[in-house]
């Protein structure tokens, strides 16, 4: 409408292309029918440069006791009071500490006493899933769907409103799987493209798999690049066998490995080490992996 933004007047952008301001919800709905074609292509087109951006970490982050990246391969621990994901190096250290020092057992991250029961644990986490703690919600969810695919699928939905990465990934498998639903392709990819964008290295390999699959070979290969370069092992497997096959640059595929190498090295530590020695020679773990 020609609308400044001046004193009072606050333009809003339209938020599907973000490229039309507008002064009201009625201006935007009368120039509605010259915009839908323009918005939905660019659209689409903010959604493909979301989904093939490099993201920083993967969607695990960082342990927040020693500030190093959570590894892939679920070496890491839910603390039920706090819902705070922390590394078994972490954790392993504190025990011994513990166990040094005669101290009680706590929480490493919040100081909070570890349940002494199931029903103290689930009490902590209940706790959490009422004050809408995303990683509360899909933990509860991933109990329920040992016995209860219904009630799993209603946590993962509130989970993945609420962001979490890791429940849209489990959606995903509902979807494709029809584990209480029916199979639902598009609904598949959709909460594979928004675990893939959050950083999850599975659900990108997964995504991969499936534009291979429908012969979209060139997309695939960009998922298991990015997927390779947060040190996911699977997907540098696969990329192995399509440079053979000569289906990947060679400088594609350098990189790919080098910043896989980079990955994996970077969630190393002594204690990690150690506690990982400790599991294969004791079997010394006292938490359950997220």
């Amino acid at each position: 409408c020609g609308t400044p933004e001046i004193d009072d007047v606050k333009l809003k952008d339209c938020s599907a292309c973000k490229s039309v301001r507008y002064c009201g919800v009625e201006c935007q709905k009368e120039h509605r029918p010259q915009h839908k074609r323009a918005c939905k292509k660019r659209a689409a087109e903010l959604r493909e440069e979301i989904l093939f951006k490099q993201p920083e970490s993967c969607h695990l982050g960082d342990c927040p006791i020693c500030c190093l990246p959570l590894p892939l391969d679920f070496l890491s621990i839910l603390m039920p009071c706090c819902c705070t994901v922390i590394c078994d190096g972490c954790d392993y250290a504190n025990q011994i500490r513990e166990l040094k020092e005669k101290l009680d057992h706590n929480c490493p991250f919040c100081r909070h006493p570890k349940a002494k029961s199931d029903e103290e644990r689930n009490r902590s986490l209940i706790k959490r899933v009422d004050a809408k703690d995303p990683a509360a919600i899909r933990w509860v969810g991933s109990e329920a769907g040992k016995g209860d695919i219904d009630g799993a699928f209603e946590y993962w939905t509130k989970a993945a409103g609420l962001g979490d990465v890791g429940a849209h990934y489990q959606l995903s498998v509902v979807y494709r799987e029809g584990l209480g639903v029916e199979k639902d392709e598009k609904r598949e990819v959709y909460h594979l493209e928004e675990a893939a964008i959050g950083g999850h290295a599975g659900a990108r390999h997964n995504l991969a798999c499936f534009e291979c699959e429908n012969g979209r070979h060139d997309r695939a290969l960009q998922h298991w690049i990015i997927a390779a370069k947060l040190g996911y092992d699977n997907s540098v497997d696969t990329l192995k066998d399509a440079y053979r096959k000569g289906y990947v640059r060679k400088e594609d595929f350098a990189s790919a490995l080098r910043a896989h190498q980079a990955a994996v090295n970077a969630t190393k530590s002594p204690h990690r080490e150690k506690a990982a020695a400790a599991a294969a020679a004791e079997g010394f773990r006292l938490n359950v992996p997220i």
